[in-house]
Protein backbone atom coordinates (compact mmCIF):
# COMPACT_ATOMS: atom_id res chain seq x y z
CA UNK A 1 0.00 0.00 0.00
CA UNK A 2 1.22 3.49 -0.85
CA UNK A 3 0.32 6.15 1.72
CA UNK A 4 1.31 9.77 2.11
CA UNK A 5 3.29 10.48 5.26
CA UNK A 6 1.05 11.04 8.25
CA UNK A 7 -1.61 9.47 10.44
CA UNK A 8 -4.12 7.45 8.45
CA UNK A 9 -7.70 8.79 8.41
CA UNK A 10 -10.99 6.92 8.79
CA UNK A 11 -11.50 6.25 5.07
CA UNK A 12 -8.04 4.69 4.75
CA UNK A 13 -8.61 2.54 7.84
CA UNK A 14 -11.86 1.30 6.27
CA UNK A 15 -9.99 0.46 3.09
CA UNK A 16 -7.34 -1.46 5.05
CA UNK A 17 -10.08 -3.55 6.65
CA UNK A 18 -11.35 -4.51 3.20
CA UNK A 19 -7.78 -5.38 2.16
CA UNK A 20 -7.33 -7.60 5.26
CA UNK A 21 -4.47 -5.47 6.53
CA UNK A 22 -6.62 -4.97 9.63
CA UNK A 23 -8.36 -8.23 10.52
CA UNK A 24 -10.78 -9.35 13.20
CA UNK A 25 -12.26 -12.59 14.54
CA UNK A 26 -15.78 -11.12 14.27
CA UNK A 27 -17.22 -8.59 11.78
CA UNK A 28 -16.16 -4.97 12.26
CA UNK A 29 -18.65 -2.41 13.55
CA UNK A 30 -18.96 0.95 11.81
CA UNK A 31 -18.72 2.76 15.15
CA UNK A 32 -15.22 1.37 15.69
CA UNK A 33 -13.83 3.70 13.04
CA UNK A 34 -12.91 7.09 14.46
CA UNK A 35 -11.57 10.07 12.44
CA UNK A 36 -7.93 9.04 13.00
CA UNK A 37 -8.06 5.70 14.82
CA UNK A 38 -9.84 2.39 15.21
CA UNK A 39 -11.33 1.14 18.47
CA UNK A 40 -10.02 -2.24 19.58
CA UNK A 41 -12.41 -4.82 21.05
CA UNK A 42 -11.77 -7.29 23.84
CA UNK A 43 -11.83 -10.91 22.73
CA UNK A 44 -13.28 -13.97 24.41
CA UNK A 45 -10.76 -14.76 27.15
CA UNK A 46 -8.72 -12.88 29.74
CA UNK A 47 -5.94 -14.06 31.99
CA UNK A 48 -5.03 -12.82 35.43
CA UNK A 49 -1.25 -12.56 35.35
CA UNK A 50 1.44 -12.36 38.02
CA UNK A 51 3.06 -9.24 36.63
CA UNK A 52 3.17 -6.95 33.67
CA UNK A 53 5.62 -8.08 31.00
CA UNK A 54 6.96 -7.41 27.54
CA UNK A 55 7.65 -10.49 25.40
CA UNK A 56 10.91 -9.17 23.92
CA UNK A 57 12.39 -9.99 20.54
CA UNK A 58 12.60 -13.73 21.15
CA UNK A 59 9.12 -14.53 22.43
CA UNK A 60 5.42 -14.34 21.63
CA UNK A 61 2.85 -13.14 24.13
CA UNK A 62 1.35 -16.64 24.25
CA UNK A 63 4.72 -18.11 25.27
CA UNK A 64 4.98 -15.57 28.10
CA UNK A 65 1.43 -16.35 29.19
CA UNK A 66 2.38 -19.98 29.74
CA UNK A 67 4.78 -18.76 32.43
CA UNK A 68 2.88 -15.89 34.05
CA UNK A 69 -0.85 -16.66 33.78
CA UNK A 70 -2.57 -17.38 37.10
CA UNK A 71 -6.07 -18.19 35.88
CA UNK A 72 -8.34 -17.70 32.89
CA UNK A 73 -11.59 -15.70 32.71
CA UNK A 74 -14.43 -16.16 30.22
CA UNK A 75 -15.48 -12.75 28.87
CA UNK A 76 -18.44 -13.91 26.78
CA UNK A 77 -20.90 -13.40 29.66
CA UNK A 78 -18.85 -10.63 31.29
CA UNK A 79 -16.20 -10.71 34.00
CA UNK A 80 -15.07 -8.38 36.77
CA UNK A 81 -11.51 -7.10 36.57
CA UNK A 82 -10.54 -6.27 40.14
CA UNK A 83 -8.67 -3.09 40.97
CA UNK A 84 -5.03 -3.61 41.80
CA UNK A 85 -4.77 -6.73 39.63
CA UNK A 86 -3.17 -7.16 36.20
CA UNK A 87 -4.92 -8.91 33.32
CA UNK A 88 -4.10 -9.76 29.74
CA UNK A 89 -6.75 -10.04 27.02
CA UNK A 90 -6.33 -11.09 23.42
CA UNK A 91 -8.13 -8.56 21.25
CA UNK A 92 -10.47 -9.41 18.39
CA UNK A 93 -8.40 -7.35 15.97
CA UNK A 94 -5.10 -8.45 14.43
CA UNK A 95 -2.76 -6.88 11.89
CA UNK A 96 -0.87 -7.72 8.70
CA UNK A 97 0.94 -4.43 8.15
CA UNK A 98 3.08 -3.61 5.14
CA UNK A 99 6.60 -2.40 5.82
CA UNK A 100 5.67 1.26 5.43
CA UNK A 101 3.02 1.28 8.18
CA UNK A 102 3.44 1.27 11.96
CA UNK A 103 1.04 1.83 14.81
CA UNK A 104 0.58 3.34 18.25
CA UNK A 105 -2.20 2.73 20.77
CA UNK A 106 -3.69 4.66 23.68
CA UNK A 107 -6.55 4.11 26.11
CA UNK A 108 -9.85 5.63 25.02
CA UNK A 109 -10.80 8.83 26.83
CA UNK A 110 -13.43 7.13 28.99
CA UNK A 111 -10.96 4.40 29.96
CA UNK A 112 -8.42 6.95 31.19
CA UNK A 113 -11.05 8.90 33.13
CA UNK A 114 -11.87 5.72 35.06
CA UNK A 115 -8.21 5.24 36.00
CA UNK A 116 -8.07 1.96 34.11
CA UNK A 117 -4.47 1.46 33.06
CA UNK A 118 -4.35 -0.35 29.73
CA UNK A 119 -1.52 -0.88 27.23
CA UNK A 120 -1.25 -2.63 23.91
CA UNK A 121 1.21 -5.52 23.51
CA UNK A 122 2.28 -7.35 20.38
CA UNK A 123 4.37 -10.47 19.84
CA UNK A 124 8.12 -9.80 20.09
CA UNK A 125 7.49 -6.29 21.41
CA UNK A 126 10.12 -4.36 23.35
CA UNK A 127 7.81 -1.38 23.95
CA UNK A 128 4.24 -1.03 25.11
CA UNK A 129 1.68 0.67 22.86
CA UNK A 130 3.90 0.48 19.78
CA UNK A 131 3.29 -1.68 16.71
CA UNK A 132 6.40 -2.14 14.60
CA UNK A 133 6.35 -1.44 10.87
CA UNK A 134 5.42 -4.59 8.98
CA UNK A 135 4.04 -6.35 12.06
CA UNK A 136 1.84 -9.35 11.37
CA UNK A 137 0.10 -11.07 14.26
CA UNK A 138 -2.32 -10.79 17.16
CA UNK A 139 -2.89 -7.83 19.47
CA UNK A 140 -3.25 -7.99 23.24
CA UNK A 141 -4.31 -5.55 25.92
CA UNK A 142 -2.79 -5.42 29.37
CA UNK A 143 -5.44 -4.07 31.73
CA UNK A 144 -5.00 -2.98 35.34
CA UNK A 145 -7.85 -1.07 37.03
CA UNK A 146 -6.27 1.31 39.53
CA UNK A 147 -9.25 2.88 41.36
CA UNK A 148 -12.52 1.16 40.39
CA UNK A 149 -13.12 -2.50 39.63
CA UNK A 150 -14.70 -2.77 36.18
CA UNK A 151 -17.09 -5.15 34.46
CA UNK A 152 -16.03 -5.94 30.90
CA UNK A 153 -17.15 -8.40 28.26
CA UNK A 154 -16.33 -9.60 24.78
CA UNK A 155 -16.57 -6.56 22.52
CA UNK A 156 -15.83 -3.92 25.18
CA UNK A 157 -13.65 -1.17 23.73
CA UNK A 158 -10.97 0.18 26.08
CA UNK A 159 -8.24 1.28 23.69
CA UNK A 160 -7.73 2.61 20.18
CA UNK A 161 -5.05 2.24 17.53
CA UNK A 162 -3.58 4.77 15.13
CA UNK A 163 -1.63 3.77 12.05
CA UNK A 164 0.87 6.09 10.43
CA UNK A 165 3.14 6.16 7.43
CA UNK A 166 6.52 7.83 7.73
CA UNK A 167 7.26 10.69 10.10
CA UNK A 168 4.21 12.79 11.00
CA UNK A 169 5.20 14.83 14.07
CA UNK A 170 5.19 18.61 13.66
CA UNK A 171 8.36 20.33 14.90
CA UNK A 172 8.28 23.41 17.13
CA UNK A 173 8.83 25.82 14.25
CA UNK A 174 5.79 24.61 12.32
CA UNK A 175 3.86 24.27 15.57
CA UNK A 176 4.45 27.98 16.21
CA UNK A 177 3.00 28.77 12.81
CA UNK A 178 -0.05 26.58 13.48
CA UNK A 179 -0.52 28.23 16.85
CA UNK A 180 -0.47 31.64 15.19
CA UNK A 181 -2.93 30.58 12.48
CA UNK A 182 -5.38 28.49 14.51
CA UNK A 183 -4.81 29.24 18.20
CA UNK A 184 -4.28 25.55 18.98
CA UNK A 185 -4.38 26.35 22.70
CA UNK A 186 -5.91 29.57 23.93
CA UNK A 187 -7.84 31.04 26.82
CA UNK A 188 -10.02 34.05 27.48
CA UNK A 189 -7.10 35.82 29.14
CA UNK A 190 -4.08 34.64 27.16
CA UNK A 191 -3.35 35.50 23.54
CA UNK A 192 -2.45 32.63 21.24
CA UNK A 193 1.07 33.99 20.84
CA UNK A 194 1.74 33.45 24.56
CA UNK A 195 1.68 29.64 24.30
CA UNK A 196 4.74 27.79 25.57
CA UNK A 197 6.21 25.74 22.73
CA UNK A 198 9.08 23.41 23.56
CA UNK A 199 8.99 19.81 22.29
CA UNK A 200 5.25 20.31 21.90
CA UNK A 201 2.81 22.91 23.14
CA UNK A 202 2.21 23.37 26.84
CA UNK A 203 -1.10 23.05 28.67
CA UNK A 204 -1.65 24.47 32.15
CA UNK A 205 -4.05 23.48 34.89
CA UNK A 206 -7.21 25.41 35.74
CA UNK A 207 -7.89 25.84 39.46
CA UNK A 208 -10.57 28.49 39.09
CA UNK A 209 -14.20 27.42 39.33
CA UNK A 210 -16.30 28.10 36.25
CA UNK A 211 -19.63 27.64 38.02
CA UNK A 212 -21.06 28.83 41.32
CA UNK A 213 -20.55 25.40 42.90
CA UNK A 214 -16.81 26.25 43.28
CA UNK A 215 -15.82 22.82 41.90
CA UNK A 216 -12.38 22.75 40.28
CA UNK A 217 -11.88 19.00 40.04
CA UNK A 218 -12.86 15.54 41.24
CA UNK A 219 -11.02 13.08 43.50
CA UNK A 220 -11.85 9.39 43.17
CA UNK A 221 -13.24 7.61 46.23
CA UNK A 222 -11.03 4.70 47.23
CA UNK A 223 -13.76 2.20 48.09
CA UNK A 224 -16.45 2.79 45.49
CA UNK A 225 -18.64 0.39 43.53
CA UNK A 226 -18.32 -1.46 40.25
CA UNK A 227 -18.27 0.31 36.88
CA UNK A 228 -19.78 -1.45 33.87
CA UNK A 229 -17.58 -0.31 30.99
CA UNK A 230 -20.39 -0.59 28.45
CA UNK A 231 -23.17 1.27 30.30
CA UNK A 232 -23.41 5.02 29.73
CA UNK A 233 -24.90 7.62 32.04
CA UNK A 234 -26.24 5.38 34.78
CA UNK A 235 -23.94 5.93 37.78
CA UNK A 236 -24.31 8.50 40.54
CA UNK A 237 -21.08 10.46 40.55
CA UNK A 238 -21.24 11.13 44.32
CA UNK A 239 -20.77 7.40 45.03
CA UNK A 240 -17.52 7.33 43.09
CA UNK A 241 -16.15 10.87 43.31
CA UNK A 242 -15.77 13.67 45.80
CA UNK A 243 -15.66 17.23 44.57
CA UNK A 244 -12.46 19.25 44.85
CA UNK A 245 -13.41 22.88 45.42
CA UNK A 246 -11.62 26.18 45.83
CA UNK A 247 -11.73 25.60 49.61
CA UNK A 248 -9.24 22.73 49.11
CA UNK A 249 -6.59 25.07 47.76
CA UNK A 250 -3.56 25.75 49.93
CA UNK A 251 -1.88 29.08 49.25
CA UNK A 252 -3.59 29.19 45.89
CA UNK A 253 -2.46 25.69 44.85
CA UNK A 254 -3.76 22.13 45.05
CA UNK A 255 -1.73 19.43 46.76
CA UNK A 256 -1.96 16.13 44.88
CA UNK A 257 -1.74 13.27 47.35
CA UNK A 258 0.20 10.17 46.29
CA UNK A 259 -1.92 7.21 45.20
CA UNK A 260 -5.01 9.34 44.70
CA UNK A 261 -6.61 9.94 41.33
CA UNK A 262 -7.86 13.35 40.20
CA UNK A 263 -9.84 14.71 37.27
CA UNK A 264 -8.85 18.30 36.49
CA UNK A 265 -9.19 20.53 33.43
CA UNK A 266 -6.79 22.60 31.39
CA UNK A 267 -7.02 26.36 31.60
CA UNK A 268 -6.67 26.56 27.84
CA UNK A 269 -9.19 25.63 25.21
CA UNK A 270 -7.77 23.11 22.75
CA UNK A 271 -8.45 22.66 19.06
CA UNK A 272 -7.14 20.27 16.44
CA UNK A 273 -7.44 21.44 12.82
CA UNK A 274 -9.05 19.10 10.30
CA UNK A 275 -5.84 17.81 8.73
CA UNK A 276 -3.95 17.26 11.98
CA UNK A 277 -4.16 14.99 15.02
CA UNK A 278 -2.70 15.51 18.48
CA UNK A 279 -1.36 13.40 21.30
CA UNK A 280 -0.85 14.33 24.93
CA UNK A 281 2.32 13.03 26.53
CA UNK A 282 1.32 10.82 29.42
CA UNK A 283 4.34 11.43 31.62
CA UNK A 284 6.77 14.31 31.37
CA UNK A 285 9.41 14.74 34.08
CA UNK A 286 10.09 18.26 32.84
CA UNK A 287 6.90 19.48 34.51
CA UNK A 288 6.77 17.30 37.63
CA UNK A 289 6.72 13.78 39.02
CA UNK A 290 3.14 12.97 38.14
CA UNK A 291 1.17 11.47 35.33
CA UNK A 292 -1.08 14.07 33.71
CA UNK A 293 -2.98 12.00 31.16
CA UNK A 294 -3.79 8.38 30.31
CA UNK A 295 -5.70 8.80 27.06
CA UNK A 296 -3.54 10.70 24.64
CA UNK A 297 -5.39 10.92 21.30
CA UNK A 298 -7.13 14.09 20.10
CA UNK A 299 -8.89 13.54 16.79
CA UNK A 300 -9.02 15.98 13.86
CA UNK A 301 -11.83 18.44 14.48
CA UNK A 302 -11.58 18.30 18.28
CA UNK A 303 -12.64 21.69 19.64
CA UNK A 304 -13.40 23.03 16.17
CA UNK A 305 -16.62 24.15 14.48
CA UNK A 306 -20.05 24.77 15.93
CA UNK A 307 -19.91 21.68 18.14
CA UNK A 308 -16.75 22.82 19.89
CA UNK A 309 -17.44 26.51 19.62
CA UNK A 310 -13.81 27.17 20.49
CA UNK A 311 -14.57 26.25 24.11
CA UNK A 312 -13.31 22.69 24.52
CA UNK A 313 -10.87 22.07 27.34
CA UNK A 314 -8.54 19.13 27.77
CA UNK A 315 -9.45 16.97 30.74
CA UNK A 316 -6.43 15.90 32.77
CA UNK A 317 -6.31 12.53 34.51
CA UNK A 318 -3.75 13.16 37.20
CA UNK A 319 -1.93 10.83 39.59
CA UNK A 320 1.04 11.97 41.65
CA UNK A 321 4.03 9.67 42.09
CA UNK A 322 5.62 8.86 45.47
CA UNK A 323 5.34 12.28 47.11
CA UNK A 324 2.69 15.00 47.50
CA UNK A 325 2.97 17.50 44.66
CA UNK A 326 1.68 21.07 44.54
CA UNK A 327 0.11 22.35 41.33
CA UNK A 328 -0.86 25.99 40.94
CA UNK A 329 -3.07 27.98 38.59
CA UNK A 330 -1.52 28.30 35.09
CA UNK A 331 1.25 25.81 35.91
CA UNK A 332 2.27 23.81 32.84
CA UNK A 333 1.32 20.18 33.51
CA UNK A 334 1.62 18.46 30.13
CA UNK A 335 2.41 18.95 26.46
CA UNK A 336 0.50 18.33 23.26
CA UNK A 337 2.33 16.99 20.22
CA UNK A 338 0.64 17.56 16.87
CA UNK A 339 0.90 15.22 13.90
CA UNK A 340 0.02 15.62 10.25
CA UNK A 341 -2.75 13.49 8.76
CA UNK A 342 -1.98 11.69 5.50
CA UNK A 343 -5.41 12.94 4.33
CA UNK A 344 -8.21 14.94 5.90
CA UNK A 345 -10.71 12.46 7.42
CA UNK A 346 -14.10 12.19 5.77
CA UNK A 347 -15.68 12.39 9.22
CA UNK A 348 -14.30 14.74 11.88
CA UNK A 349 -14.58 14.65 15.66
CA UNK A 350 -18.05 15.83 16.58
CA UNK A 351 -19.42 14.46 13.31
CA UNK A 352 -18.49 10.79 13.70
CA UNK A 353 -21.26 8.21 13.49
CA UNK A 354 -20.32 6.89 16.91
CA UNK A 355 -20.83 10.31 18.47
CA UNK A 356 -18.37 12.48 20.36
CA UNK A 357 -18.95 12.49 24.09
CA UNK A 358 -16.38 15.15 24.94
CA UNK A 359 -16.79 17.86 22.30
CA UNK A 360 -17.31 21.28 23.94
CA UNK A 361 -16.37 19.75 27.29
CA UNK A 362 -15.32 21.56 30.41
CA UNK A 363 -14.49 19.66 33.59
CA UNK A 364 -16.19 16.39 32.69
CA UNK A 365 -16.13 12.91 34.17
CA UNK A 366 -16.33 9.75 32.07
CA UNK A 367 -19.54 9.13 30.16
CA UNK A 368 -20.59 6.41 32.63
CA UNK A 369 -21.72 8.99 35.21
CA UNK A 370 -24.92 11.04 35.27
Amino acid sequence: MNASAGVLPSQTLSALIKQNVINASTPFLSEQIQPASIDLRLGFKAWRIQASFLPGTGSTVEEKLDKFALHELDLKQGAVLEKGCVYLVELQESLSLPDNLKGMANPKSSTGRLDVFTRLITDYAREFEMVAAGYSGPLYAEISPRTFSVLVRTGSRLSQLRLRAGSAIIDDSELSSLQHDFGLVRSDAILSAAALINDGIGLSVNLQAELQDDIIGWRARKHAGLVDIDKVGGLEKSKFWEAVTTTDLVGGGLVLNPDEFYILASREYVCVPDNFAAEMRAYDTKVGEFRAHYAGFFDPGFGMGSGGGGKTRAVLEVRSHDVPFLVEQDQIVCRLVYERMSQTPESLYGQAKSGSNYQAQGLKLAKHFK
